[in-house]
């Protein structure tokens, strides 16, 4: 029988440190880990955020897959470490704020149309005379 992907790296990875160790350095769950074993269609990304996990090698197990990305650009992946955007911040806090910033954007449209209905409301609602006073009929609506 030939062994995929997913159990080779099975294999070397329960010999370097075990799935739930990897999870934790991963910061991916130990189920995810288990269906990337099972399935054995792991990219070459995640191929190399496992090697690197674990301080080893995979080129030397899978050629083919390194030569095909020898023109693959590094995740920029440390073991311990959330990944790293341009400037530094960390790819959970970019998206974190990224969506707060979004999201308070979002808020503040939603109070500008809510000012903006209103005042329509209280310019179909109050109408005046020629004098510049209340309209009798909407003086009885605000009393009542």
């Amino acid at each position: 029988m030939i062994s995929n992907k997913g159990d080779v790296i099975e294999r070397i990875v329960r010999t370097k440190i075990g799935i739930s160790e990897l999870s934790r350095i991963l910061h991916v769950s130990r189920t995810s880990i288990y269906n990337w074993f099972e399935h054995g269609h792991l990219s070459l990304e995640t191929i190399c955020k496992i090697g690197q996990a674990i301080n080893y090698d995979f080129s030397n197990e899978f050629p083919e897959e390194f030569a095909k990305g020898r023109n693959h650009v590094s995740t920029g992946f440390s073991p311990g470490s959330d990944t790293k955007t341009e400037n530094g911040d960390s790819s959970v806090h970019y998206w974190m704020n990224k969506y707060i910033s979004l999201l308070e954007k979002y808020n503040e449209i939603l109070t500008n149309i809510a000012k903006s209905d209103t005042k329509a409301d209280l310019n179909n609602a109050i109408t005046f005379n020629n004098n510049g006073q209340l309209d009798q009929r909407d003086h009885k609506m605000f009393i009542s």
